[in-house]
């Protein structure tokens, strides 16, 4: 048992620390501050306090679905992950919003793909990635509309 204790252990270290690490080397000042957005557009503290509990989550979904052997579920956390952590450069560094809108939209999908694999045979992976899901949908709005407006 403790080794799965370890292994949730390294999983939140992945997430979080991917996160924090990804979130410390983007610089937002300047650019990001003179785009036009939404009025839904969230002050930016909210940010790395979302993004620091969903994290938390995923890894905690991620540890649940490798401890079930869930293969393919866990091929699709990876592929979330990744695009997750691919989505803060082509924004934040690339500035590139429309090729950023294209990464998160796919994300979105790989969440719900996700939580597909799982909602049979792992309820606390599913329900770990309802949050997630309603957040990144509406980061996705908020890119959609930075893209617009800009």
């Amino acid at each position: 048992m403790k080794k799965h204790y370890g292994v949730l252990g390294l999983f939140l270290v992945v997430t979080v620390g991917g996160g924090l690490l990804i979130g410390s080397q983007t610089q937002t000042q300047g650019w990001y501050e003179n785009l036009r957005k939404p009025a839904f557009t969230p002050p930016n503290i909210a940010f790395p306090v979302a993004w620091t509990i969903l994290y938390v989550l995923i890894g905690f979904a991620g540890w649940r679905v490798w401890r079930s052997r869930n293969r393919p579920a866990l091929g699709v956390w990876t592929s979330q992950l990744l695009l997750n952590f691919a989505w803060t450069p082509v924004f934040f560094v690339a500035h590139a919003v429309l090729p950023a809108l294209a990464v998160i939209v796919t994300l979105l999908g790989s969440i719900f793909a996700f939580m597909a694999t799982t909602v049979k045979r792992d309820r606390p992976a599913f329900w770990a990635f309802v949050p997630y899901a309603a957040w990144v949908a509406y980061a996705t709005l908020l890119n959609a509309s930075i893209w617009w407006l800009n």
